[in-house]
């Protein structure tokens, strides 16, 4: 029985009419069908909700103040209609209470289910006219209703009982007289296509098309153990892991062993190890083998030639099998639809004529193409549902997501493969066909419904007020005006959307100290972790830098087919954590990844990840190439006004106090008030130094000298172009006076902490010192590169070599140490043509990790932090090993905490802030809207990582993406 056939209809005679229970769909129109007083507001009262029950007597109050006013009825029911209709939209059991005994009456209620594709069910409350006439008259608003009102309510009743059927009603029950009604139970029944309970694991295999074999071999691959029957036929096969089979349909025709597919899928589904839809080859053969006149075609010829040979008995039960299938199944809690030929959202989980069509047989354009077939109509191209549409029916070369839909029927009985789909893993697994069982009409389409790429980005995409669906923190809602926010940044200053699939969260610090001379303190992140469940953290050394996300490729092709890079163009990108490109020089920015993709290659990560791509995270540095601007007008502002300040008052104070006029308390203070703004100086300075070609002198190293008297090192960092870089290389290299050829990165230092993601991986999920163990062999490959470009050899020859630099620890990095933002220690051969210098770019990530329970280890980690940050370092950042954690309440807690540096601190709050009455006032600091917006940006930013390891198309990506950045333009403390 398919879900869209009329199951039984009225009540059977006699006493077993008592006590009967009436199956009511969970989502569909319930029409109370009675004369008036026959007890339906009664009947509705006891067996459904209030909110799901629309009687036409309150919508006609609604409108006129007065329930029986039937002048009012064409308005009431109106606004009834109105009603229904929004909540059969939102999936509502929906209950309409109202006499109904006219056609007309009927004939709207049918449209309307009709309209939102579900059920309409019928049930009529056949009682007798002197009780209903009774019950009219003990009722104060009704005890003037004509006694032929009734008697005419009955006459309709009684014409209609036998045509609710023709009418569209697909169930009817008919109770009658009050103890019939009185004993009468309404029991909710799922629909035939919910399984939304069933959570898989799934293995989806595509269009099979009578290629027994092929599906042997798959289902082999899946890891299904086969079982045979006594004449060595497949006759059935489970998963030792419990995982289900999910068959899309087109089973048969075609191939040459249909029966033998059938026999095998037909036992699966009984022994509950699969589930399987109908294709439309399967609709075709039912009604052939009902004895419709159907045309024998498109391979049932073959279907039909093969079942000759087998007996009546299977024929029979091939045809009990194929009536009994449902359109399509919603499952994992409505998480993955699978059907035949693809569905939109609006008829997910509806039943209707309509729905079914669709499933079977897609939707066409009334057009025909070259080959005398029909044109499809891209539905999956304008998708955008939370389900994951799995389906076949049109074939394709390979399967490839398409906007959160995949169609695996890639031609197996073509000479083609046979795939099958892994759910959740969203893993891929086919097996060739044996040969060429039948030739196509037409080549296989060159993608799914709409094209691989999905279709294009659109502005209402993004605008307006969103709630995006995160796997891992819920629904994250995205106010109007912070979009609009991100659009003017987008729109402006970003490069294409394709290159920047992912921006960084913003990080919340720690809880503020109460530890004397501190704002913050390691102690309370590891307390914080330790409260949250968290035991094993790691701390990772902050750079002095700015955050930067490098999308690397591997070559320029890889850039031109995943990323759309035009010919001749950037390979990759390094962007802002806002989005923006990183550098102006698109030179400097291609020499940059250029260094990355190679140190990718030394170090074996391309051929280990097998991807062609990586997606990086990482702090350029110095924070001078990005931040000239602000250290000119905000920092070197202050450090030029304090010593222009401090000492003429100094000198007036000493003076005064020489002649001993002075004020002693006030000395002390502006002495106090120096060494701060010294300190200040001092910290920001750390942040700053050249970058460029060296042969070119920096405007800015008199500065820095002390000799420019008293401008500020930044100041003139600034003023050298704004960007701190002090020449540009031309043609990829520069070469200094009497030295090596170098490549143009002097000075310019990358730390990459993190790979985010690869072709098909999400690698932003992996623990932080496999992370680290990853970005060290970068490192190392670097050194080695560095090393052979040092003696003259090819850096080609140290992937051979294998040359390896020391791992990175908790006092250093690769090479034992920091490398200078000049030579990186690199030696230069004595005699013959001058190499290529390479300068060290890639700057290690010192680590410790701390167990939150170990009071040595946090110990060691409080100690850590006081060097690193004694040494003039920013701080660290305090993160669970494993991403994705979880306290006790299942919530997600903070994906890290950073814990800065009480100098590096003066830079944020100002040179004075660790006087006393200053930081008691800013221990008052509120951080929990900083959290917050912390843990919902690194959803999104996860999200989106998944949705591009996921291959789903460019708006998915980026619809994540937009919303980090929109959130970053909620108020909140920027020093924080």
């Amino acid at each position: 029985m398919t879900d869209e056939q009329p199951r039984e209809t009225a009540a059977p005679a006699g006493p077993a009419r008592r006590g009967r229970t009436l199956a009511v769909t969970d989502l569909s129109l319930v029409v109370l069908i009675g004369a008036t007083g026959s007890g339906k507001s009664t009947f509705a009262a006891r067996h459904f909700k209030p909110t799901e029950v629309i009687s036409s007597d309150f919508c006609r109050g609604l409108v006129s103040d007065d329930e029986n006013d039937q002048t009012a009825s064409r308005d009431a029911f109106d606004v009834l209609h109105y009603i229904a209709g929004k909540r059969l939209a939102a999936g509502r059991l929906t209950v309409v209470d109202a006499t109904s005994v006219q056609s007309e009456s009927r004939r709207q209620l049918i449209a309307l289910a009709r309209e939102h594709d579900v059920l309409p069910i019928a049930v009529v409350l056949d009682v007798p006219e002197r009780i209903c006439a009774e019950r009219n008259a003990a009722r104060p608003d009704r005890a003037g209703t004509p006694r032929h009102v009734v008697q005419r309510h009955q006459r309709e009743l009684r014409r209609s009982l036998r045509h609710l059927e023709r009418e569209g009603f697909r169930t009817v029950h008919i109770l009658r007289g009050p103890e019939e009604i009185d004993a009468a139970e309404i029991v909710r029944e799922r629909r035939y296509n919910d399984l939304r309970h069933l959570t898989g694991p799934f293995d989806i295999i595509g269009d099979i098309h009578g290629c027994r074999s092929e599906l042997e071999t798959l289902l082999g691959r899946l890891g299904y153990a086969l079982r045979y029957d006594e004449a060595g036929r497949p006759a059935g096969a489970a998963h030792p892991g419990g995982r289900t089979a999910v068959f899309v349909g087109d089973l048969v025709d075609r191939g040459p062993d249909s029966p033998g597919v059938l026999r095998l899928v037909m036992n699966m589904v009984e022994a509950g190890t699969a589930l399987c839809v109908p294709g439309n080859h399967e609709n075709k053969l039912g009604r052939y083998l009902k004895g419709r006149n159907v045309r024998v075609s498109h391979g049932l010829a073959e279907t039909v030639a093969q079942l000759e040979k087998e007996d009546d008995a299977f024929r029979a039960r091939v045809r009990a099998f194929i009536d009994g299938l449902v359109s399509h199944y919603v499952l994992d809690g409505g998480g993955l639809v699978v059907c035949h030929a693809g569905l939109p959202e609006k008829y997910h989980g509806r039943t209707s004529g309509r729905v079914r069509s669709h499933a079977l047989y897609g939707e066409t354009t009334g057009e025909t193409d070259e080959f005398g077939l029909p044109v499809r109509y891209p539905w999956a191209e304008d998708y955008r549902g939370r389900a994951a549409v799995v389906y076949g029916h049109t074939p394709v070369p390979r399967a490839s997501w398409l906007n959160n839909t995949l169609c695996l029927d890639t031609g197996c009985v073509f000479g083609g493969r046979m795939t099958a789909l892994r759910w959740p893993e969203r893993e891929l697994v086919d097996v060739p066909a044996e040969q060429v069982w039948y030739e196509p009409v037409k080549p296989l389409d060159s993608g799914a419904p709409g094209g691989a790429g999905g279709r294009p980005l659109d502005l209402g995409d993004v605008t307006g007020r969103r709630v995006i669906e995160t796997r891992h923190h819920g629904r994250v809602a995205i106010r109007e005006e912070n979009a609009a926010a991100a659009l003017e940044v987008m729109s402006r200053f970003a490069p294409a959307p394709e290159l920047v699939p992912y921006l960084p969260p913003t990080m919340a610090p720690c809880a503020t100290s109460a530890e004397e001379g501190y704002l913050e303190h390691p102690a309370e992140a590891f307390a914080g972790y330790r409260a949250d469940g968290v035991r094993e953290v790691m701390c990772q050394e902050k750079h002095m830098g700015s955050r930067a996300v490098a999308l690397v490729c591997r070559d320029a092709e890889t850039a031109a087919e995943r990323f759309g890079v035009p010919e001749g163009g950037v390979p990759g990108a390094i962007c802002t954590r806002t989005g923006r490109p990183f550098l102006d020089d698109p030179a400097l920015t291609r020499r940059i990844l250029a260094r990355l993709a190679e140190c990718a290659e030394t170090a074996g990560l391309w051929a280990e990840l097998d991807t062609p791509w990586l997606l990086l995270d990482a702090e350029l540095m110095p924070w001078s190439l990005k931040a000239a601007g602000l250290l000119r007008h905000q920092y070197a502002a202050v450090g030029a006004a304090s010593r222009a300040v401090f000492p003429g008052v100094l000198d007036a104070l000493e003076a005064a106090a020489a002649r001993g006029a002075g004020a002693p308390g006030l000395l002390d203070r502006q002495r106090e008030r120096l060494a701060d703004a010294e300190a200040f100086t001092a910290a920001y300075r750390r942040y700053c130094w050249p970058v460029g070609d060296p042969a070119r002198p920096w405007p800015g190293a008199a500065a820095e000298s002390g000799e420019s008297g008293g401008a500020d090192g930044a100041d003139a960092l600034a003023g050298a172009g704004g960007s701190g870089v002090r020449g540009k290389a031309e043609n990829g290299g520069c070469r200094a006076e009497g030295g090596p050829e170098t490549d143009g990165l002097d000075g310019i230092r990358l730390a990459p902490f993190q790979l985010l993601a690869a072709e098909g991986r999400n690698l932003a999920t992996e623990p932080h010192d496999v992370q680290l163990a990853w970005i060290d062999r970068l490192i190392e490959a670097e050194a080695a590169m560095a090393a052979r470009a040092a003696a003259g050899r090819p850096a080609a020859d140290t992937a051979a070599e294998g040359t390896r630099a020391p791992a990175a620890t908790a006092s250093g990095g690769p090479g034992g140490g920091e490398p200078s933002s000049g030579q990186g220690g690199e030696e230069e051969p004595s005699s013959g043509p001058r190499p290529m210098r390479v300068n060290r770019l890639l700057h290690p990530t010192r680590r410790l990790l701390v167990d939150t329970a170990d009071e040595a280890s946090v110990a060691a980690g409080v100690r850590w932090w006081l060097e690193l940050t004694g040494a003039g370092g920013e701080g660290m950042v305090v993160k669970p090993l494993r991403p994705l954690a979880r306290d006790g309440r299942g919530r997600l807690v903070q994906p890290g905490v950073k814990v800065r540096g009480r100098e590096y601190l003066r830079i944020v709050y100002g040179p004075e802030y660790t006087r006393p009455e200053n930081l008691e006032r800013l221990r008052a600091r509120h951080l929990g809207h900083k959290r917050s917006l912390a843990l919902r940006e690194y959803a999104l930013g996860v999200e989106a990582l998944d949705r591009l390891a996921g291959g789903e198309p460019l708006w998915r990506v980026h619809e994540a993406v937009f919303a980090v950045l929109a959130l970053e333009s909620e108020p909140v403390d920027p020093r924080l």
